[in-house]
């Protein structure tokens, strides 16, 4: 493997993608050369290819697939194996990276094309853990209770995830062997447990997470908290749905 070194002024920036043309198809590796930018992150770097989508060896290659939008770490779409590290290409800066910056899908997820992955192993689960507010009719309901504002601080830190799938991407129980639900999932359920409209559902929720592939499927391998984007505590919040589904458990078993 080539020794990788940091990317200078006046240089050109190498960038190795693994490409796939469709979800059954292999896997396979492109090489492109760019010349260097300040200030350029990946995702400018693939808009170059995109315009002109020509190898490191001269041939002509069809530009490469990938997903973006906010180009802020807003939306999470963008989604992307940098380097080794499941990260948004948006806020990933070529400063900042060596070389060859190798880019790759996420393994987690079915490869659509290229860089575009199917997240819908995620967005089923949120949808197993109804992560919403659950109010019917368009009428007005008035002011709903207030939450304490200890409460609001942190379910605020919990509602900045924006289903990006690297948490789930970086932890090492979700894969296609397991039907663990994933640190996502679970920390969302404490932030609708804890609102106050929310919490009518709380029991549910819970309940979803005793059955097979929830909380149990967690090792403590800690890599969801230190690979979020936006630093959200999720060890903090399965900690705190662990010890939910306990108080859970003994309910159910009291109302026998």
């Amino acid at each position: 493997m080539a020794t990788e070194t940091p990317v200078k002024a006046g240089k050109t920036v190498k960038f190795i993608i693994t490409r796939q043309d469709s979800p059954e198809a292999a896997p396979y590796t492109e090489e492109f050369e760019l010349p260097y930018r300040p200030n350029m992150n990946v995702i400018s770097a693939l808009m170059e290819i995109q315009r002109n989508p020509v190898k490191t060896d001269g041939g002509k290659t069809t530009p490469v697939i990938w997903e973006s939008n906010c180009l802020e770490e807003v939306c999470g779409a963008c989604s992307m194996v940098i380097n080794g590290k499941p990260r948004q290409a948006c806020s990933a800066l070529v400063d900042k990276l060596e070389q060859p910056v190798r880019v790759a899908p996420m393994s987690t997820f079915p490869v659509v094309r290229d860089l575009v992955i199917n997240r819908e192993r995620m967005f089923n689960a949120l949808k197993r853990v109804k992560a919403w507010i659950p109010i019917d009719g368009t009428y007005d309901l008035g002011p709903g209770p207030r939450m304490a504002e200890t409460k609001r601080q942190w379910a605020y830190e919990l509602s900045k995830c924006m289903t990006c799938g690297v948490c789930l991407e970086a932890c090492p129980n979700v894969n296609d062997r397991s039907s663990f639900i994933g640190p996502a999932a679970i920390s969302q359920v404490r932030l609708f447990n804890a609102h106050p409209t929310g919490e009518m559902n709380k029991a549910e929720r819970l309940e979803t997470l005793m059955e097979d592939g929830g909380i149990e499927g967690c090792g403590n391998s800690q890599n969801c908290v230190r690979s979020c984007p936006k630093g959200i505590p999720l060890t903090t919040s399965i900690a705190a749905i662990n010890r939910d589904t306990t108080a859970q458990l003994f309910k159910n078993w009291l109302s026998f």
